[in-house]
């Protein structure tokens, strides 16, 4: 990793939704793979999607900043939530939580995704999660970045691999 880059974790990490606030097209157009357009800002007001950062501190949330150059300009973030009671496309259980990531357009394809998930199911398991999951597109090609941070195909979800990454073994 470039020694221009630093990244912050925090338990509770409230920068997240500022991350989110300041482009949240990067939090809506991480699942489908090009050439999908990218959906409208509008799909972030939906419930299905809000719950993955509104009111965003609460006990259990975990995530990860990637900060870039002298200016410490924001590349991208990795958070997780624990959502109870089967909400969430990568619900598997009211125990483990459900991961996003999302890197700025100037900042992907370079190299700087592996070390910010690693960074962040390092926090969680740090935290005290047993297991994180994610939902990705079956084109997407960063299933392989998954995959190489420990997540396995575990079934489908409308569509979408469900992967789980067991943090006890990493």
């Amino acid at each position: 990793m470039s020694k221009l880059i630093k990244l912050l974790v925090l338990a509770v990490f409230l920068c997240v939704p500022a991350f989110v606030k300041a482009d949240p097209i990067v939090l809506i157009n991480f699942d489908d793979p090009p050439p999908a357009p990218l959906r409208p800002r509008a799909v972030l007001e939906l419930p299905e999607v809000r719950i993955y950062a509104e009111d965003w501190g609460k006990p259990g949330d975990v995530g990860v900043l990637a900060e870039s150059g002298p200016d410490a300009a924001a590349m991208g973030a990795c958070w997780m939530r624990l959502i109870t009671g089967g909400a969430g496309l990568g619900y598997v259980d009211d125990a483990t939580p459900q991961l996003g990531i999302a890197l700025f357009a100037q900042f992907q394809h370079r190299g700087h995704g592996e070390p910010l998930m690693r960074a962040a199911l390092k926090a969680a398991a740090e935290y005290g999660y047993r297991q994180v999951s994610l939902t990705v597109h079956p084109e997407n090609p960063a299933i392989r970045l998954y995959e190489r941070c420990g997540f396995r195909k575990r079934g489908l979800r409308r569509t979408y691999h469900l992967m789980l990454a067991d943090l006890r073994s990493t």
